[in-house]
């Protein structure tokens, strides 16, 4: 039997290091039966490529900084040397620098740093999916990560400021793109030790408090449940969901104090 993304061709924006939920995506995706390629750039762009062999199936490593108006315009050519067109698409791209916006600096942040966490982290959702959308067609899917912005989270900070940007522009997306029959959804993860997560102060702090409120328990170092999750939306099983958020965090969200 075929998986779930049998014949579904499956763009990873965002992959650096096998711990990142872009590289577990991507993993379980192609086991899913998908053809994957994944982006990243500059100095990280070695790192994707040689972490690209750890996949089942190497996949192609495109460059795609999602902030460069040049790299989102030759997309389409680029993903066209590999496949003829895109079921899916992850947004798996965050950036707020640690030093200045997160760790308690909210109070503090400068607006440079939070205009770039912004556009990284939230903005690119919509640059990314309109440089994309010349290859999507009816059924298709775009997927992002979050975390819950609905609150304020101790160490944060902009972070959350950007995450909630980054929610609001998926529900946007999918109502521009729903005629269309392209759906737009979110993974809401509880924290997972990424590259990403170790860089913010404080972040161990998070940890503590899912490990004693998940009702089912929290494994912080296994993405894999977020990443099946997002395979589950790429895929024909929610072909009437768009604008959602859907929380993979042991049900966290859903507990009180």
């Amino acid at each position: 039997m075929g998986g779930i993304l049998e014949g579904k061709r499956i763009l990873v924006a965002g992959v650096t290091m096998d711990s990142s939920i872009g590289f577990a995506t991507a993993k379980v995706a192609q086991e899913q039966g998908a053809t994957v390629l994944i982006t990243n750039f500059g100095r990280a762009l070695g790192i994707t490529k040689r972490i690209a062999k750890r996949l089942p199936t190497e996949p192609p490593v495109l460059e795609l900084d999602v902030t460069d108006d040049e790299h989102l315009e030759r997309l389409p050519d680029l993903v066209r040397e590999h496949v003829d067109g895109l079921d899916g698409v992850v947004h798996s791209i965050a950036y707020g620098n640690p030093e200045t916006l997160l760790g308690g600096n909210f109070l503090d942040g400068p607006w440079p740093d939070v205009a770039q966490a912004v556009q990284v982290s939230a903005y690119s959702l919509k640059s990314l999916t309109v440089a994309a959308k010349p290859l999507m067609s009816s059924g298709s899917s775009v997927v992002g990560l979050t975390f819950d912005a609905t609150v304020a989270w101790p160490a944060y900070d902009w972070m959350g400021v950007a995450k909630a940007g980054l929610e609001s522009t998926s529900r946007y997306l999918a109502r521009n793109l729903g005629p269309e029959g392209i759906r737009v959804n979110l993974v809401s993860a509880g924290p997972l030790r990424t590259l990403a997560a170790k860089a913010i102060p404080g972040f161990s702090d998070l940890e503590d408090m899912w490990g004693t409120r998940a009702p089912l328990g929290w494994d912080n170092t296994d993405q894999e449940p977020t990443a099946r999750a997002v395979c589950a939306l790429l895929s024909d099983f929610f072909p009437a969901t768009t604008g959602e958020i859907v929380h993979v965090d042991g049900g966290f969200h859903a507990m009180g104090a």
